[in-house]
């Protein structure tokens, strides 16, 4: 794909999920018709990177670190309080609509793992105990996290 496409390509993915929130099938289709290429070049780009999404995103992104430093310090176990009080496993969002929780492998900030990432805010040190109250504090109208 030549140089000027590629560029394209990538303001018109974005465009699209701010838009729907997300990448869907038709937008792909559309921004394949627009630059003449496939809808499988499209389609690559998308999956390669992992900022761009498949499926419909949460109002709320809970990202967690699984890096090796945030994995030593109790990453899994932070992973497994979310996963329970979100009632989801990584990667998916909230029947809700409210959350959409997905791990990734490094952020980068190793000395202050392990690291929940909660709309662009960064937690560090986070235990388990503290999971409910970082998503509470997030929108105060989730009575059903209150109540847990």
């Amino acid at each position: 794909m030549e140089p000027r496409k590629r560029g394209q390509l990538i303001h018109l993915l974005h465009q699209a999920q701010t838009q729907e929130g997300y990448i869907s099938a038709e937008a792909i289709a559309a921004i394949a018709r627009k630059l003449k290429i496939s809808e499988g070049e499209v389609f690559g780009v998308v999956t390669f990177y992992k900022g761009f999404s498949l499926k419909p995103q949460g109002k709320h992104k809970v990202t967690l670190c699984m890096g090796t430093a945030c994995h030593v310090r109790g990453a899994p176990l932070i992973l497994d309080e979310l996963e329970r009080t979100l009632q989801i496993p990584a990667g998916e969002t909230t029947p809700d609509g409210l959350f959409t929780l997905e791990t990734v492998n490094c952020v980068g900030a190793c000395a202050l793992g392990p690291i929940v990432i909660v709309d662009g805010e960064y937690h560090g040190q986070v235990k388990p105990r503290e999971v409910k109250n970082l998503l509470v504090k997030v929108d105060e109208n989730l009575d059903r996290l209150k109540e847990q």
